[in-house]
């Protein structure tokens, strides 16, 4: 166990790493954040900012003295940063890092478990996105096996044709044929060092120009009926990579049972709701897990919570949802509010 008083590494600068930085402080943790942004709003609120490139081992290894154990709010994280870290403790695991971080892998590796995924091929030619669009289909996905989120990367191809001159500028790719489904759920949870594990309840999620919108709990019933499905298979994958942390996974709810779209091995968007909304937050049981404190517990803290993204200019509206006592609003303290940026978030409590 890491006692009190102790620093945690946090690898990565962004919003997640704030919040998780403000769990840190609540149990009586430090935080050393990592980061080569000179503008980090989880600095903001840590006792200690390395301002680097990922590349820099000497600042990575002085980084790694510091803390007593590191984790991560970026998936990217490139794999040869790690090496810097040393004999360091570093959850979740160098290994979920190396499947999250390629769709491809992601895919094979939840197949290999049994878990059900759309069709998808590899596309690393014209010609094998020729071969996919015969085998697979259309409408499909075509996305980068490696970075992009928020809707980045990805392009879709509704008709085989469409795909006709598309320049794949000699980066991995993925094709996935296009799911049909009723809704999209998340699961997530949360493992400890002993290998207990806690789900909190699945938020259903909308997204909009591929960006999450709102996660609402309890899900609706279509979503709510394959629930027990998906938290088997994530357990799975949790189990098999020792996965020590929070761990989100992305589900279709389709007529044939929960399909897995994608995980992310840190703390997720779809689990903000829990900071009020549950008993225990997805970003102090994620604490708890690194640090081999005993997880806590995730029981809804009331009868319905709503999670809505505040994205560029719609985190003007802060001050009047902040006026609604149902409400809880929260500012990620970033500059300039770009479309498609998320500023912050706005969770509603109904008792």
């Amino acid at each position: 166990m890491i006692p009190p008083g102790e620093t945690i590494g946090i690898l990565g600068g962004g919003q997640l790493g704030r919040m998780l930085a403000q769990a840190a402080g609540k149990l009586g943790y430090q935080a050393h954040i990592y980061a080569p942004e000179a503008d980090s709003v989880a600095a903001e609120v840590s006792q200690a900012h390395t301002r680097a490139n990922w590349d820099d081992a000497r600042a990575l290894a002085a980084f790694a003295a510091h803390c007593a154990v590191i984790t991560y709010e970026w998936e990217n994280v490139p794999i040869a940063a790690l090496k810097g870290l040393g004999a360091a403790r570093l959850f979740p695991s160098v290994r979920a890092l190396e499947v999250a971080q390629d769709r491809l892998n992601e895919k094979d590796f939840v197949a290999q478990l049994g878990g059900r995924t759309a069709p998808y091929m590899a596309i690393d030619t014209a010609e094998d996105l020729e071969a996919a669009l015969v085998r697979i289909g259309s409408p499909g996905i075509l996305k980068t096996r490696r970075e992009g989120y928020d809707g980045k990367g990805q392009w879709r191809i509704n008709y085989d044709h469409e795909a006709d001159g598309i320049a794949l500028g000699g980066q991995p790719m993925i094709y996935e044929g296009l799911v049909r489904f009723a809704c999209e759920f998340s699961v997530i949870l949360a493992r400890g060092q002993d290998g207990a594990v806690v789900f909190w309840d699945s938020a259903e999620n909308v997204h909009q120009h591929g960006i999450l919108a709102t996660s609402r709990v309890p899900a609706g019933a279509a979503a709510l009926g394959q629930v027990e499905g998906a938290r088997a298979l994530a357990r799975q994958v949790a189990d098999a990579l020792d996965y020590v942390g929070v761990a989100a996974f992305e589900f279709f709810a389709t007529d044939a049972g929960p399909v897995f779209n994608e995980m992310a091995p840190r703390v997720h968007n779809s689990g903000h709701w829990t900071i009020e909304g549950a008993k225990t937050s997805q970003f102090e049981n994620h604490i708890r897990a690194i640090c081999g404190l005993p997880l806590g517990d995730t029981v809804l803290a009331a009868r319905e919570v709503m999670m809505t993204n505040l994205i560029g200019d719609a985190a003007q509206a802060a001050p009047a949802l902040a006026a609604d006592p149902a409400n809880h609003v929260h500012l990620y303290g970033k500059g300039e509010a770009r479309p498609g940026r998320k500023m912050g978030h706005v969770t509603r409590l109904t008792r």
